[in-house]
């Protein structure tokens, strides 16, 4: 008899704790949108589809507009669903940033660390002064020092850590921006030697689970490494989370997850910054400026500053988390887009007056 009362009382506190965990909020709030932002969205949505200069060159995922920390409007397209995960591209980018933030916070590693020092087993026989002085920081803002980016080295046949350090580092590190996403995948290396866990392990604890996010997939190298760079797949509200987590200075549910200062440095300008695939003294001769260019505003930690005080995480064929502080608002977009600059003049023009 004792054994049934105690298993009565242990599967009703068992059943108790889980109705407990089913209760906490895991989405975001929502509210409803007023009329001026579903006609703002609708025009957008419309404008994507018959003005840009090729047919067929924007296809909408998603939208999700966050204000003042509420969801105040979701849209999915094409077959997508608040629960299809996305291909993240170089959006993954700015969740390796934040683990190396957590990592220094953890006193793990430091920005002013070489790289080199991580890696002695995988150096080349003879080492430049150039990669001898390349640093944590040169990877997190693209300035490591290349002259073109070592993508020849995601090869199934070549250790992508002693490809990148055999890579010619033709520019002092820290003087030079040039879009590297092998150099954040050397950032998710430093970060699983340093911690004993892959990127996705250590983020999930630190980040995922106090987001509420389900632990993700993480495409990795041969080697076992995540790619750090790209290859993160998240759903739309996932993004939406992390651009809050921004506008939240690192605080969720009362309890600071990410260090207040180290959001803000990614999210401020550090380096002049370059499109991706053009040499840095090509910005004239393309044409470039700040007044009609997203991707010549500057870069932070493996972030886009925006213009309209904004900065965006931001992924090939069209993935945002854009955040504005000035508006205490998220936008989130995932796309399928060949056009970059003229998508984002659509979104300046219908979406930017009702954030």
């Amino acid at each position: 008899m004792k054994k049934s009362i105690l298993f009565i009382t242990l599967a009703t506190t068992m059943f108790l704790s889980g109705c407990k965990q089913k209760a906490e909020v895991v989405n975001l709030p929502r509210t409803a949108p007023t009329p001026e932002v579903v006609a703002a969205v609708d025009s957008f949505v419309h404008a994507t589809q018959t003005r840009p200069e090729a047919p067929d060159s924007i296809t909408l995922h998603s939208i999700m507009i966050l204000k003042h920390g509420e969801v105040v409007l979701e849209k999915w397209f094409n077959g997508q669903t608040s629960e299809t995960p996305h291909q993240m591209h170089s959006v993954s980018k700015t969740f390796t940033a934040v683990a190396v933030g957590l990592a220094i916070n953890e006193k793990k590693l430091n920005l002013t660390d070489s790289v080199v020092k991580f890696f002695p087993d995988k150096l080349p026989a003879e080492q430049s002064e150039n990669l001898k002085a390349m640093t944590v920081r040169d990877l997190l803002t693209m300035t490591c020092g290349h002259d073109e980016e070592p993508n020849n080295i995601r090869k199934d046949s070549i250790d992508w850590v002693q490809g990148f350090l055999s890579w010619p580092v033709k520019h002092k590190p820290g003087e030079y921006y040039l879009y590297n996403s092998v150099g954040t995948y050397m950032l998710a290396a430093i970060l699983q030697k340093m911690t004993g866990e892959k990127l996705v392990d250590y983020l999930d604890t630190r980040l995922f689970q106090p987001l509420h996010i389900n632990k993700p997939e993480w495409e990795e190298s041969p080697q076992g490494i995540n790619c750090g760079g790209w290859g993160l797949q998240l759903k739309t509200e996932d993004m939406a989370k992390l651009g809050q987590l921004f506008l939240q200075k690192g605080e969720w549910n009362g309890k600071q997850i990410v260090p207040a200062e180290w959001l803000k440095e990614m999210s401020s300008y550090q380096v002049p910054s370059a499109p991706s695939g053009t040499r840095f003294e090509d910005i004239e001769k393309a044409g470039l400026s700040k007044d009609n260019n997203e991707w010549v505003q500057g870069y932070g930690y493996q972030m886009w500053i925006c213009r309209h005080n904004a900065f965006r995480a931001d992924g090939f064929a069209g993935q945002y988390i854009m955040v504005f502080p000035d508006r205490d608002a998220v936008l989130v977009l995932t796309t399928m887009s060949s056009l970059y600059q003229p998508y984002i003049d659509l979104i300046w023009e219908y979406l930017l007056p009702v954030l």
